[in-house]
């Protein structure tokens, strides 16, 4: 047998696995009864109760409700191992005095069946209430085991919708996973290529540009090689902040190489976009950062391009334009805004 606790927690697996934290009182009222109808009509009782445990605790009625007095003598039988029957139950020792058995009206029939779960192990029960004496054949017999069954593949259907929401939760959460940059918690490389290839498209549908920052921090490898990994990335921390605070909601950011980020702007121009880099290069620039105890100053190197200048670009090409872009930025010196253009490949900001 097991706890009532986990007779209870049971129950979830009758509410299709939702495993939430508060029980569906009107769906899991809904289903039970699906099987109490089957239970009355099948068998010609007076009523048939399908309880996980606490029984009396469903109806929450006047105790002196017919049902209430069905329910409490239900939870004092408690659940069985096997089917049994109880008929007549004056004769039935210690059950022969219970008030539901002595005062009218008085229960004069009573047949359980145990509900096993998907392990085999009692979680439920199955009861069949008479105030006639009535016999209980083997046909009867028979036909509660079904229902009883019926209600066991309830549970385990709900097992499996369970398992199967579970499931799809953990691949929902390794897909998100497998597009997250591990250090910097934001995208990755292809998760922001991706990204750029559903705005562009995009935007192209809808005759709008779409813009393009390739950001290089140019302290990073420096910081790298001299204080190590960890200290390094958590420097680049601190500059994505900044980073985050001068784009859109909409906009995204994401890591494309070590020490290079990229920006994807939809709706944006050329020009917005430059405005756009603009603001980054200030935010980063206007104060060093603190590490190690030195103050840092941060510069950037950042390449745009923009589809307001290449019109139907693709998504590789708009990136290759914003590599060349921000390489020649790099070249020429730091703290640098370079706009691609078809004329000359790029040109300053």
């Amino acid at each position: 047998m097991v706890t009532a606790l986990e007779q209870m927690s049971r129950l979830d697996l009758f509410l299709d696995g939702s495993n939430g934290s508060r029980i569906d009182t009107e769906k899991y009222q809904s289903k039970v009864a699906r099987y109490e109808r089957l239970g009355i009509r099948l068998f010609s009782v007076a009523n048939c109760l399908l309880s996980f445990g606490g029984l009396a605790e469903r109806f929450g009625r006047s105790e002196q409700s017919i049902v209430m007095r069905e329910a409490n003598f239900c939870d004092v039988l408690g659940f069985c191992e096997e089917i049994d029957a109880f008929d007549p139950l004056k004769s039935q020792g210690v059950w022969s005095q219970h008030s539901s058995v002595t005062s009218a009206p008085q229960i004069r029939f009573c047949a359980r069946h145990p509900v096993a779960d998907a392990n085999n192990q009692i979680v439920a029960c199955l009861y069949l209430i008479d105030y006639a004496e009535r016999e209980f054949d083997d046909e009867s017999r028979l036909l509660l085991a079904d229902l009883a069954m019926m209600v066991e593949r309830e549970l385990i259907m709900g097992l499996l919708r369970q398992q199967q929401n579970e499931m799809l939760k953990q691949i929902r959460q390794l897909k998100r996973d497998a597009l997250l940059d591990p250090v910097l918690g934001m995208w990755n490389r292809a998760a922001i290529t991706r990204s750029l290839s559903i705005e562009l498209e995009r935007c192209q549908k809808a005759e709008k540009p779409a813009s393009l920052l390739l950001i290089s921090v140019d302290q990073y490898r420096e910081i790298r090689e001299k204080y190590g990994v960890t200290v390094a990335d958590a420097f680049l921390l601190k500059v994505v902040s900044r980073m985050r605070s001068c784009i859109r909601p909409f906009d995204a950011l994401g890591r494309f190489e070590a020490d290079a980020f990229l920006v994807v702007l939809p709706g944006a121009s050329n020009l917005v976009s430059a405005a756009v880099a603009e603001r980054i290069r200030l935010s980063i620039v206007v104060r060093p950062e603190s590490l190690d105890e030195i103050s840092i100053a941060i510069s950037v190197c950042i390449g745009i391009a923009s589809s307001s200048l290449f019109p139907q670009v693709s998504a590789e090409s708009l990136i290759n334009h914003a590599e060349k872009a921000s390489a020649k930025a790099r070249a020429n010196e730091q703290n640098k805004i370079i706009q691609a253009t078809p004329e000359s490949g790029a040109s300053p900001s």
